[in-house]
């Protein structure tokens, strides 16, 4: 037992004393100081061994603990959702569809001697036109004739005819959805003609003078707002010849 004492003394002795503490255990630190001494040593240098040349040396971190610096902020171009439905338009406006422009040119058909809004006018909106022209239909369905198929037939050749002659008659050109939105709302006064057919007989004099009023209150109106929005002056008679052509032929749909 006592040479296998005398083993472990020689094995574990070791040249370490108190008094060495604040050397270094490393290779080539004999003769300098502790880095690890408290509140000397550089944490901006890198531990472990680079070679030289292989490795950036890294830069000291000037950021606040807890609070990392953000290194991408998208613009709001880049986000996900541009802008928010508080700015986005209504849904009506988006198809094109403005009860306050569909009231104002309501108001310059029933006003013939208003004067007409030619950028309101300019606008291709159908909607007002397609319920005029359903709303027309209904009220010969209710004089016991069932004419939607010519209404909207009548509607489309008539569309098409004022398309052309209005192109050549006007030296800024016209749309086709411009020319259906006006013929269109000037129908109004029509659906007046066929209410009164559902009250009494057209079939006579007086049935041929409201008739007659009629269709030249559709086509006056319906010229008017041509030349302001088409800026046609001194042309309002021409273009009220064949409107009332068109509206001549509404008329004996709902007179016969």
């Amino acid at each position: 037992m006592s040479g296998f004492d005398n083993f472990n003394t020689d094995f574990y002795q070791s040249s370490y004393s108190v008094d060495d503490q604040g050397q270094p255990a490393g290779y080539g630190h004999s003769n300098t100081e502790d880095p690890y001494k408290q509140g000397q040593y550089d944490y901006s240098q890198p531990m472990g061994y680079s070679a030289p040349g292989m490795m950036q040396p890294q830069q000291p971190y000037t950021g606040q603990i807890y609070q990392p610096t953000p290194a991408f902020t998208p613009s709001p171009t880049q986000s996900m959702y541009g802008s928010s439905f508080d700015d986005e338009p209504p849904l009506l406006e988006e198809l094109g569809i403005n009860f306050d422009h569909i009231w104002q040119k309501t108001l310059t058909v029933l006003h013939p001697m208003k004067a007409a809004d030619g950028n309101i006018m300019n606008e291709t909106d159908l909607a007002g036109p397609m319920v005029f022209c359903l709303a027309f239909g209904a009220t010969l369905l209710l004089t016991g004739k069932i004419q939607f198929g010519y209404v909207y037939g009548i509607s489309v050749i008539g569309c098409l005819g004022m398309y052309c002659l209005l192109n050549l008659m006007s030296m800024t050109g016209v749309s086709f959805g411009c020319v259906a939105s006006v013929l269109g709302y000037c129908l109004l006064p029509m659906i007046l003609l066929a209410s009164f057919g559902i009250i009494f007989s057209l079939q006579g004099m007086f049935g041929i003078i409201i008739a007659a009023t009629i269709i030249g209150w559709c086509s006056f109106s319906a010229s008017k707002i041509f030349i302001s929005a088409l800026a046609m002056d001194g042309q309002q008679l021409l273009v009220a010849y064949p409107c009332a052509l068109l509206y001549g032929v509404f008329a004996l749909i709902s007179v016969f």
